[in-house]
């Protein structure tokens, strides 16, 4: 019975093959625009999760206070009001899994014949830890680095590129600030983060050595940033209240008096960002999907004028036996036979699109099998919904009155 409608419903769309090209058109479009977006929506959410990974995970810092000078505010990590005994003291909190204390800057590097700007960061090898950073080549400092103020590196990819070029930088030495530092390791590569820096362009040294060597400081042991990495995401907000009390109370913050001190949430930071791109993905599948419904439309319309064509046809059909459930199946498989044709054809576009996108564009598309059968699901729901109406006119048409119909 179903291999026989199914003839039927073939032989119906091909007796007008432009009129259901044209029908189908308007499934194909909608179709293919609904994988494109979703492929580029989820493309742009992929890009922002690495981004975000780049980062470490649980992340909150605290920036050193301003000062005043002369009526002259300095701005945030301006003042030495933190130092390396309140990251100790904060590595003691409970829901705090690494606190690394940080001082960084901008400074020339040379080597050899050539030289390069680059952010100079003198931290503790627990930095490493909260940034996820890996060494691809050679090894980390330690703790005996930073007590002895060792004259060591660790430095990015773009660094190494632009100092060194081909070479192999582990074991060379290179100068900053007209100090001798050795490299003994090379960072492995993130990427740009949030706001487009290059992490890569990068220079890790032992905190000590930073302060006495590369930066100096008039107050010994003080720090610009502290950069705290919470036990889990939910602990992070009482991760930080406990990190403001115990601050306070060591800094002898009377109550009511503002901190001396600034608290970033880089987590959340993060995932304002990823929930602005899923936004933007919903956004475009939305609009994509209009297109669905214009096709719909067009399957209804077309339907209807079938209907209109082959009246005298339902009923010589009805005439001879076939049951009102008979006519409704087959005008409605006809229109779902229509759709699936039309999503077919669309999904192959949609994904041919969107390749074309990523290889002449370089810009992150994801494919996902969920675009596939959310299409053909849509399509089959379109047919049915569309297909619905003609189907059940022609199903309750009169046999006598669709006999004489001319």
């Amino acid at each position: 019975m179903l291999k026989a409608m199914l003839g039927e419903a073939w032989l119906a769309m091909g007796a007008n093959r432009l009129r259901t090209a044209l029908t189908m058109l308007g499934m194909v479009i909608g179709v293919g625009a609904v994988v494109i977006m979703l492929a580029i929506g989820q493309g742009a959410q992929y890009a922002v999760q690495q981004t975000i990974s780049t980062m470490g995970s649980n992340l909150f810092i605290v920036l050193s206070g301003s000062f005043t000078a002369a009526g002259v505010r300095s701005g945030s990590a301006g003042g030495p009001t933190l130092n390396v005994q309140d990251a100790e003291a904060i590595e003691e909190l409970e829901g705090v899994a690494n606190v690394a204390p940080t001082h960084m800057g901008t400074r020339q590097l040379v080597y050899g014949s050539q030289n390069w700007s680059a952010s100079v960061i003198g931290t503790t090898p627990g930095y490493l830890d909260a940034r996820a950073w890996n060494i691809v080549n050679g090894a980390a400092f330690g703790d005996s680095d930073v007590r002895s103020a060792t004259r060591v590196a660790l430095i990015g990819k773009t660094v190494a590129e632009n100092l060194f070029g081909d070479e192999d930088p582990v074991g060379k030495t290179m100068r900053i600030q007209q100090n001798p530092f050795l490299v003994i390791g090379v960072l492995g590569s993130k990427g740009q983060n949030l706001d487009g820096r290059d992490q890569d362009d990068t220079v890790i040294v032992p905190l000590s050595t930073a302060q006495r060597k590369v930066f100096g400081t008039p107050f010994v042991g003080s720090v610009r940033m502290l950069m705290v990495q919470a036990e889990s995401a939910e602990g992070m907000q009482r991760a930080m209240d406990s990190t403001e009390a115990l601050l306070r109370q060591r800094h002898r913050l009377r109550e009511g008096a503002p901190n001396d001190f600034f608290m970033r949430n880089l987590s959340a930071a993060a995932e304002s960002e990823a929930e602005t791109t899923r936004t933007m993905s919903i956004l475009l599948g939305a609009i994509a999907s209009i297109s669905l419904l214009v096709g719909g439309i067009g399957i209804m319309n077309i339907m209807l004028v079938s209907v209109t064509e082959r009246t005298r046809e339902i009923g010589i059909r009805m005439a001879i036996g076939a049951r009102q459930r008979d006519i409704l199946s087959q005008f409605l498989l006809e229109a779902v036979m229509i759709s699936f044709a039309g999503c077919l054809l669309g999904l192959l576009i949609g994904l041919a699109v969107a390749l074309g996108i990523n290889a002449f564009t370089g810009m992150v598309v994801v494919i996902s099998g969920t675009a596939a059968i959310v299409a053909f699901a849509v399509a089959a729901t379109v047919g049915i919904f569309f297909g619905w109406y003609p189907a059940r006119k022609a199903a309750q048409l009169d046999p006598i009155e669709a006999l004489r119909y001319q």
